[in-house]
């Protein structure tokens, strides 16, 4: 449920700070008050695209607070679980909008994407808006909300997805029947590259290693000679390096006698000492393990050939000989399988039959719901002044597709004793809205988004009609939280709740406002939607019947 909504220096909004109730709630307002602030505000907050400057005239940024109540909501919390941040009952999105067009967005105060604040945002609000009939002319668009009606969701993507693998699969074997020849000489070639490569026993990590070896083999006389060279300068020449330590040592031991500051540089000379000693048996060490090895050296040189040479035949560094090997096999299986047309074959057919699987199971949804919606939405046409009018949703057997086995297509009569005809054909625009209207109502009670606004969808509707949507769209707050931006009094008199948006002027900068209504201004406020500026008792007495009733 949507709690509270804060806005700050966004368009003509100074400052909004915004709480909502469960329930059906109006947003009225003069045209040009900035009704659809909120609402463009909301979809910023929830990942909308930026496509223009929003911050207010002179300010550095906009910023936008929402808040989610969320205990009940467990599409969104396991959403939060599965991105590793905090799923506590309360929940607030917030997106930050600098004058450059640049945005920050913050999912319970942790930096989020646009993308993250997209995907958890559409589990949290529908929005409808004032020309969302028109998307139902689009058999996407139909296809979408007989399989929100239908709950199968899930299965539609589960079908796409299985889809899209038999297709792979299905272009596979078609293109190695066609490159069958050209695959096997592939797959041959590859057969002798792998085994001259694994034939090496070469790992990446052994290269720098054998180079290191090689160096210390194809130098050891050197090494030998200038060992032996540092060591006679250390302790075995005459003189030596240690003997002439020791014997400062002996000198500075006997002046400390008289002068205890030499204490240190004594300490520094016997550590020099020490480390001359320790220098002269690593140097011992050394000589001791170390010899000439002719043979090691033939032996490593010879690898080394050998591995540049398979290198260069395929043009790459030796280094790489691991991940080369692997690619190739991995190309290998495919090739396998596409020269083996049995098992493409076996593998293509086990596709297709869990694709028909999950596609007749969607059909079946598909039918079932159908039949409901066209009755249901025939019964709302009755009451919304289309009588005798007909609607249904009729499904085509056509060629499998990845929307799977069937066309979903809304066909409707305005009238009775007319044949049923595709909707994009025969609609009107105030039919197409109140069908669309219905539609909306009539699927909400399948979904599982909490909260829903409606965006002026009641354009084009008046009188009688526009006191059935009022109807309508109460019933439908009764089941879950509806914000509705309308200017039919009919409409907001039915309403909960009530939130009036005005326009100011301050110091030549226009300012919008939005404020609860008490019960008698909510009185006034249904009056001027009535009766326009000049309010009379007899509006007023009209507007006090209509929230009576």
């Amino acid at each position: 449920m949507l709690q509270a909504l804060s806005i700050r220096d966004f368009i003509i909004v100074e400052q909004l700070d915004l709480e909502f109730d469960a329930g059906f709630t109006a947003l009225t307002g003069e045209t040009g008050a900035g009704k659809s602030i909120l609402i463009d505000a909301l979809s910023l907050s929830l990942g909308a695209r930026n496509d223009g400057a929003v911050t207010r005239a002179g300010c550095e940024k906009a910023d936008i607070s929402t808040t989610f109540f969320i205990s009940n909501n467990k599409q969104a919390q396991q959403w939060l679980s599965e991105h590793e941040m905090d799923a506590d009952e309360q929940l607030i999105l917030r997106r930050v909008i600098y004058a450059d067009g640049r945005s920050r967005g913050f999912i319970n105060g942790a930096s989020a994407t646009v993308g993250q604040l997209k995907e958890l945002g559409e589990l949290l609000i529908d929005i409808y808006s004032q020309n969302a009939h028109h998307s139902l002319l689009k058999s996407s668009t139909q296809r979408e909300i007989l399989d929100v009606f239908a709950q199968a969701e899930a299965l539609a993507a589960s079908v796409a997805e299985h889809y899209q693998q038999w297709r792979k699969l299905h272009q596979q074997r078609l293109a190695a029947e066609t490159n069958a020849e050209a695959y096997a000489e592939e797959l041959a070639e590859l057969r002798d590259k792998t085994r001259e490569i694994k034939q090496l026993g070469f790992e990446a990590e052994d290269w720098i290693a054998l180079q290191q070896e090689h160096s210390r083999l194809s130098h050891g006389a050197s090494l030998l000679q200038g060992v032996e060279s540092s060591l006679a300068a250390l302790t075995e020449s005459e003189p030596n390096a240690l003997a002439m330590v020791e014997q400062v040592q002996h000198q500075l031991s006997q002046l400390t006698d008289f002068d205890a500051t030499l204490q240190e540089v004594l300490s520094t000379v016997e550590s020099a000492a020490i480390q001359l000693e320790e220098a002269s048996r690593f140097l011992n060490r050394y000589l001791q393990r170390t010899e000439l090895d002719p043979a090691r050296l033939a032996e490593v040189e010879a690898r080394i050939q050998s591995i540049h040479a398979i290198s260069r035949k395929y043009r790459i560094k030796p280094e790489e000989l691991p991940e080369v090997h692997e690619s190739c096999v991995e190309r290998m299986q495919v090739l396998e399988s596409a020269v083996d047309d049995g098992a493409l074959k076996q593998h293509e057919a086990q596709a297709w039959q869990t694709y028909q699987q999950h596609a007749q199971a969607l059909t079946a949804k598909r039918t079932k719901a159908a039949q409901v919606l066209s009755v249901n939405i025939t019964e709302q046409m009755q009451r919304l002044s289309l009588k005798g009018g007909q609607f249904q949703v009729a499904l085509t057997s056509g060629e499998a597709t990845v929307n799977g086995l069937e066309q979903v297509e809304f066909l409707v009569a305005g009238h009775a004793g007319v044949v049923p005809r595709a909707l994009a054909k025969v609609a009107s625009g105030g039919e197409l809205s109140r069908i669309s209207l219905a539609l909306h109502v009539t699927t909400a009670s399948s979904g599982t988004v909490p909260c829903m606004i409606f965006d002026e969808v009641d354009v084009g509707i008046g009188g009688g009609v526009a006191e059935v949507v009022g109807t309508l769209l109460k019933q439908l707050g009764d089941a879950r939280q509806v914000l509705v931006i309308t200017h039919l009094p009919q409409v907001a008199a039915q309403a909960q709740h009530h939130l009036q948006v005005s326009k100011t002027q301050q110091s030549g900068i226009t300012l919008s406002h939005i404020r609860r209504l008490a019960v008698e201004e909510r009185v006034d406020e249904v009056a001027r939607m009535l009766g326009g500026l000049h309010i009379t008792e007899i509006t007023r007495q009209h507007a006090k019947e209509m929230l009576a009733r």
